[in-house]
């Protein structure tokens, strides 16, 4: 006698609609037009922006896996992030002598910092520079571009396409990237927000954190949004100087 085998049905997989999920977010594009808008060079064009991030959006909707577990929005405003910066990259965005302006300004606060114990302030980086103020924070302008990259690039070239900020704003993310290698960043990067000056951290917290625009924090902090830009520089490069030294994963 055979005994009779019940095969029960797999549920269907579900059906990703990509035109509708593309019709559906297409705010973001000009969103993150507007939010990068005053962090890319000159030379770009909101045109070469909202072009770019349309791409990422495109992109998103054909790479997406609702079984992974990740909303929509949140994919696709990595990879739109992303093909902004990608598309800066491709247009001269990191000149040599720019990244060697950053280099020497990310030394110069890594010595400053060892030598008095705690994070620098403006007039102490420009002075040890021999620079008058108003030049160094001219500089700071200049390699803002570079700083914004520090925490937005992408830490790897997964799908998910997880940057520095979200590791460190959802370190509990059941991810690829749910290791201890990006627990350790996470920590690495709490510790050295931390260290940052006061100003510096109500930037970063209000650009990354609260999503506002560098022209709504300079309106809550009462400054201008070239000084806003300027504390946003100085605190990245800070940032990135700490987690290039040896051993911090980048």
């Amino acid at each position: 006698m055979f005994e009779e085998t019940f095969i029960f049905p797999q549920p269907p997989l579900p059906v990703v609609d990509k035109e509708q999920l593309i019709k559906s977010h297409l705010s973001l594009v000009e969103f993150w037009v507007d939010r990068m808008a005053c962090q890319v060079p000159s030379y770009m064009t909101r045109d070469d922006m909202s072009s770019a991030a349309m791409m990422g959006l495109l992109d998103a909707a054909s790479r997406f896996d609702p079984l992974k577990g990740i909303l929509f929005k949140t994919f696709a405003e990595r990879r739109i992030r992303g093909a902004i910066i990608d598309e800066a990259r491709k247009m001269g965005w990191f000149s040599r002598s720019l990244r060697d302006k950053q280099s020497q300004l990310t030394d110069t606060c890594e010595r400053l910092e060892r030598q008095l114990g705690r994070s620098p302030e403006e007039h102490e980086v420009a002075a040890a520079m021999d620079m008058k103020l108003e030049d160094y924070q001219s500089l700071l302008a200049e390699v803002n571009h570079l700083g914004l990259v520090s925490l937005n690039e992408t830490l790897d070239r997964s799908d998910d396409g997880r940057s520095l900020l979200d590791t460190l704003a959802d370190p509990e993310a059941k991810s690829a990237l749910d290791s201890l290698e990006a627990r350790d960043l996470t920590r690495q990067l709490a510790d050295h927000l931390a260290s940052l000056t006061e100003k510096e951290r109500l930037v970063v917290s209000l650009y990354y954190y609260e999503e506002l625009t560098q022209k709504e924090i300079a309106e809550v902090l009462e400054i201008s949004e070239g000084r806003v830009s300027q504390l946003h520089s100085q605190a990245l490069i800070k940032l990135r100087g700490k987690l290039s030294r040896p051993g911090r994963g980048l």
